[in-house]
């Protein structure tokens, strides 16, 4: 007899990339509510008495903040590049691109440490010295949730699942909110002072 067509695909809900966008989100909302309680506590600080911020044998290693800062570019550029790699299905250009991702978010995380090394702010020193450890550490465990997210998106994209690219564009819009999250907090926490 007569038989209706098959009903068409139902739209691609996206769930991976949503949920990053969320994630992003309230990432977004926890680093701007962290840097407004710098931003105040500084302000009072100066203000105060002592008028000073920043203890005075503290000194602020700027080239590795600067380096952190400079990182971001070609990580966000190898994020893209998995993202273009991927809608081409070039596993070999997303691949490397996703290691490269991870290499310079392990850079990243070397030059946090470097600068906590360097500095040697005890965490007990008063509202900078807390709120310097509270507003670098939340940004280090970011950078490695961002080194873990690129090792499980190399695992699944690269272990057959290459029909995943949401995943990888979620991958790639993580790091470009890292990266600007991270741009303001390098303004306002290692040049302003």
């Amino acid at each position: 007899m007569y038989a209706l067509p098959p009903a068409p695909a139902p739209a691609p809900r996206r769930q991976v990339f949503v949920g990053t966008a969320l994630a992003c989100a309230a990432t977004t909302a926890l680093v701007g509510g962290m840097l407004a309680l710098w931003m105040r506590f500084r302000e009072v600080a100066i203000n105060g008495p002592d008028h000073r911020w920043i203890p005075e044998d503290v000194k602020v290693p700027m080239v590795a903040a600067n380096v952190m800062l400079i990182a971001l570019v070609p990580l966000c550029i190898f994020g893209q590049w998995a993202v273009y790699a991927a809608k081409r299905d070039d596993q070999t250009h997303a691949g490397l691109a996703l290691g490269l991702t991870g290499l310079m978010g392990i850079s990243f995380i070397n030059a946090q440490a470097y600068i906590w090394a360097e500095m040697k702010v005890p965490a007990d020193a008063g509202a900078y010295g807390s709120l310097f450890y509270a507003v670098t550490g939340v940004t280090l465990v970011l950078a490695i949730i961002g080194v873990m997210f690129s090792g499980v998106v190399a695992f699944r994209y690269l272990g057959g699942r290459s029909a995943d690219r949401e995943l990888v564009s979620a991958h790639a819009l993580y790091w470009y909110t890292f990266s600007a999250l991270f741009s303001v907090l390098w303004l306002v926490v290692y040049v302003t002072k």
